[in-house]
């Protein structure tokens, strides 16, 4: 039997293992030839008051840790085909919500050109997406040494305290322009359920607070009426079936959500010591974008 601290640790290499180089910019995605530039939410139609209402697209800023490495490509084609988003992506493997933060200096995996303040006012996003696992270990150095194995209440303390700072940098960088913020829930969590769980209702509280959203990603992954359990494979949804190259074992009326040897990850790759977005087609990923895409959409910008 799996000791639960030796899986613990192994998740922490997965995530170090997709660690992002520093070095590394956002991923600037421009608008395919087909797809115009997008307006801002804050432009009007000059249109006559008879008119058709315009369809603004949204401008969005994708940021987050090693789920939102393998997800980015995928979440840029979801958002630029159903909603004519513009899009920038910056993640970067192994980090937590300190990393995002200004002022953390050398003890952030996130340089200071890519902090979500800074990108805030460089891109002027209608919408900031954040995907965070809730990693807390000796290589993300802006947590102090602070663990949920080792302090838990520290731990969660810390976390909203974070969530905090972040939603008012990113609302000071926004300035009369203040861009709605998404929090992605995660999805089970074979070894510590209790954190996750914890960990998407501090995302609830902070978005209830401040106005934002929450896009439960997590519950598309999980069991229909089981949303702590963690299962390795889904039955195929509609869509899945629709297009079969996502119904990973047609024949069984299921599909792969992640590897025999990495219960965290949706990559049906393995991962690499270079960072990179899933190279493969992966159901779990695309469950995830899809559903960030539908919050986006139904959320107004701020």
């Amino acid at each position: 039997m799996r000791r639960p601290w030796i899986v613990a640790v192994l998740a922490g290499v997965l995530l170090l293992g997709a660690c992002s180089d520093p070095s590394d910019g956002p991923e600037k995605a421009p608008p395919t030839p087909d797809v115009p530039r997008a307006a801002t939410t804050h432009q009007r139609s000059q249109a006559s008051p008879s008119a058709a209402p315009e369809v603004v697209a949204p401008r969005v800023l994708y940021l987050g840790d090693s789920l939102a490495m393998e997800a980015q490509r995928v979440l840029g084609q979801e958002l630029r085909r159903e909603l004519r988003a513009t899009y920038t992506s910056a993640p970067y493997s192994g980090t937590t919500l300190c990393d995002y933060l200004e002022g953390t200096g050398k003890k952030s995996l996130v340089p200071d050109r890519d902090k979500a303040a800074a990108l805030v006012r460089a891109l002027h996003p209608d919408y900031v997406v954040m995907q965070f696992w809730g990693n807390a270990w000796g290589y993300t150095w802006c947590m102090d040494g602070i663990s949920h194995a080792g302090a838990p209440q520290r731990y969660f303390r810390r976390y909203r305290a974070d969530l905090r700072r972040l939603t008012d940098q990113i609302a000071a960088a926004g300035g009369r322009h203040r861009p709605r913020i998404v929090w992605v829930a995660q999805g089970p969590d074979p070894i510590t359920p209790d954190r996750v769980r914890r960990v998407n209702e501090l995302y609830e509280e902070q978005a209830a607070a401040s106005g934002d959203a929450v896009a439960d990603a997590g519950a598309t992954v999980a069991p229909a009426g089981a949303r702590w359990s963690w299962v390795q494979y889904l039955p195929c949804t509609a869509y899945e079936k629709e297009h079969p190259v996502y119904c990973t074992q047609p024949e069984r009326d299921r599909t792969a959500l992640h590897l025999d040897k990495d219960y965290l990850h949706f990559c049906l790759a393995p991962t690499t010591s270079t960072p990179r977005p899933c190279p493969v087609r992966s159901p779990g990923i695309l469950r995830i974008a899809r559903e960030i895409t539908r919050v986006v959409g139904r959320t107004p910008a701020g």
